[in-house]
This record gives C-alpha cells, sequence and structure tokens, in this order.
C-alpha cells in the first residue's frame, strides 16, 4: 500500500517573509525630522509652548542624569530633584516674562514670591535631602556614604536644571518673549555640530580628547568653530536689532563651550560604564545627549545677554 503524497502548501499557508526591520539612519532621519518639528513648533507658536516644552525637556534631561547615577550606585531622590527642577525653570519663566511686561502692583508682588520662593527653596533643599538620609538609614546593599546622594541630587540640579532654566534669560528681552534669539541658538548650536562632523570626517587627524571621545578631532573643532562664526554673522538677517560683534562673540561662545558640554557628558556616561543617556528617541539616544552642549552654552549666553544685551 503506497500513501498518497502530502499536499503542496498553498499560498495562504506558507509563511510570510519578515519585514526587515527600520534600520537606524532611517529611524534617526525620522525621529530626528518629527523632534526638530516639535522642538521648532513649540518655540515658534508661543511662550508659553516654549515653556512647556522646555519645562519637560530639562526635567527629562534630570531623570536622565539621575537614572545614570543609580547605575553607578547612588541612591539619588529623583522625584524630589524632578518637583524642584520645574520649580526652578518655571519660576524663571515667570520671572522673566513678567519682567518683560508693564508693571502693576500684582505683577510686582507676584515677581517678589518668586524671588522669595527660590530662596526659600536653595536654603531648604539640603535640609530636605539630608532629612530624606536619615529617614532612610542605614540602606541595605549600598556602600555609598549618604552624603554621597545627597551630592548628587545638587549636582543635577547644578549641571542640568540650573543651566536649561538660563535659557528663558536668553529668551526675554525687555520687550517680552523673543523666539528668534532661541531660533539664533539653535542654529548656532547646529552649525558647531555640522561643520565639526564635516571637518572630522574630511580632514581628522589629530584626536581632541581620545580618552572621552576617541571621535572627536580638533580638525573637527576647527570646522565647527568657523561654521559657527559663519551662522553668526548671517544672523544679521534674522536679528538686526543685534550688532555683528556681538552676534560673532555669543557665536563663538557657542562654538567653544558647546563641545566642551558635550565632552562632558561623554565622561560622565563614560565614568558610569553607560552607552546613552536614554532611549526617548530611537537613533539618538536620550535627550541628556541631544542637549549637552546647552549645559555649558546657556550659562555663558545669559551673562552676555544680561551684560551687553
Amino acid at each position: 500500500m503506497t500513501s498518497s503524497p502530502a499536499p503542496a502548501p498553498s499560498a495562504a499557508t506558507e509563511p510570510s517573509a519578515d519585514k526587515p526591520p527600520m534600520s537606524n539612519l532611517a529611524q534617526r532621519v525620522i525621529f530626528g525630522l518629527i523632534g526638530a518639528a516639535l522642538l521648532l513648533g513649540s518655540v515658534w507658536y508661543s511662550a508659553w509652548t516654549f515653556a512647556l516644552f522646555f519645562g519637560a525637556v530639562q526635567m527629562r534631561m534630570l531623570w536622565e542624569f539621575y537614572r545614570m547615577m543609580r547605575h553607578a550606585g547612588y541612591k539619588p531622590a529623583a522625584l524630589l530633584g524632578g518637583g524642584l527642577s520645574l520649580v526652578l525653570f518655571g519660576g524663571t519663566y515667570l520671572f522673566h516674562s513678567l519682567a518683560g511686561e508693564r508693571f502693576d502692583t500684582q505683577d510686582r508682588w507676584t515677581q517678589q514670591l518668586v524671588v522669595y520662593s527660590a530662596v526659600g527653596v536653595i536654603i531648604t533643599l539640603p535640609i530636605l535631602l539630608i532629612l530624606r538620609e536619615m529617614y532612610a538609614w542605614p540602606r541595605e546593599n549600598q556602600e555609598i556614604n549618604p552624603f554621597a546622594n545627597v551630592g548628587i541630587n545638587l549636582l543635577g540640579l547644578l549641571y542640568v536644571s540650573l543651566p536649561m532654566s538660563l535659557l528663558n534669560v536668553v529668551a526675554f528681552t525687555e520687550t517680552g518673549y523673543d523666539y528668534r534669539r532661541i531660533f539664533a541658538l539653535l542654529l548656532l548650536v547646529w552649525a558647531s555640530d555640522t561643520g565639526a562632523y564635516a571637518a572630522g570626517k574630511t580632514f581628522g587627524k589629530h584626536k581632541l580628547a581620545p580618552k572621552i571621545s576617541p571621535g572627536k578631532t580638533w580638525e573637527g573643532a576647527v570646522g565647527g568653530f568657523v561654521l559657527t562664526l559663519v551662522v553668526g554673522w548671517g544672523l544679521g538677517y534674522l536679528l538686526p536689532e543685534l550688532s555683528l560683534t556681538y552676534r560673532l562673540v555669543a557665536a563663538g561662545a557657542v562654538a567653544l563651550f558647546g563641545p566642551l558640554g558635550d565632552l562632558a557628558e561623554s565622561m560622565l556616561k563614560r565614568s558610569v560604564g553607560v552607552k546613552d543617556s536614554g532611549r526617548i528617541m530611537p537613533g539618538h539616544g536620550g535627550l541628556l545627549d541631544r542637549f549637552d552642549a546647552f549645559l555649558f552654552i546657556l550659562p555663558v549666553l545669559a551673562l552676555l545677554q544680561l551684560l551687553f544685551g
């Protein structure tokens, strides 16, 4: 007795070929465009959308910093730090938004309340953090000194939240919110990154900081500096009220301190053994990876604007 041949599989039962996964380059392009649209749209639309976007960004950046510190064995108070970062950013925004308007008695009272509240937070924050450590002492499976946790919390606010809050100083003038200044800042940062990447790929031979970031070269740093100065000169079409000297000084500050901010975050990641600060943007890492240059640039630009307008 012969067995009948097995029926050939029909097209309906044939396994379909798996769809190839999206390449890393495609992810970077797609999510980069989405992120850029959200960024530019929030900055352009109004002062409050600018504040909502960057308030959320800086809180996420702080959370990523605390996440890396937890990876290194520390126990920062992430919720307390995140809440205080919002208070710091929101208070700075409110102070400068009121300063750009015609004052009445209520406005002056509100601005004074913001200042007094900020001073109160600064004074009481170390005490609150130490009380937290006292309540949790002794922690299981932690050999780190409890005061190191207090220091990490304060460092996160000083390293991330305070510089990002200074973005409000750059965004507001005597006449109010000016989205063009944030656009100018973004153009300068992008010019620095683009010029450094192009020059480094084309001419790069001499390593800038091989133990921290092996891909950076002195040739790339020069290329980024030159292109940033060129964009600073061109910003006269966007901000004609700013003198050429002011624009070039601001561009030079971005070209100098932006790469230093990037190197500082690279050193941070290497010291705790992580590749990216987060995974909020596929193909781009975390927000701390995207805005690390701001942390060194903004204090300098805020000081420049306060001194020379």
